[in-house]
């Protein structure tokens, strides 16, 4: 006969680990927040980079982040749609 066990039955699931996306600033001194969600491909659109925004779905440096156009500098890290941004 078969007994029924928790511990049989548990399975380990590893956390999910996403991979870091590196955007480097080259000439300007920042980029605003939406660009910046467009040009790495986070956002399909900037409807949807604005939409994510005001959602409260995108943190910038572990803090939700509610301004559109707020300027991103080097050393930032953005994170949205369980990908992550380190700006360069």
């Amino acid at each position: 006969m078969w007994k029924y066990s928790p511990e049989r039955f548990t399975t380990f699931v590893p956390e999910k680990i996403t991979p870091m996306i590196t955007f480097e600033l080259q000439e300007e001194e920042y980029i605003e927040l939406i660009k910046l969600l467009k040009v790495t491909r986070v956002a399909e659109s900037g409807g949807m980079a604005k939409q994510l925004v005001e959602n409260g779905e995108v943190t910038r440096n572990g803090t939700v982040e509610h301004r559109k156009r707020a300027k991103i500098r080097k050393g930032e890290t953005i994170s949205a749609l369980g990908q992550t941004i380190k700006v360069v």
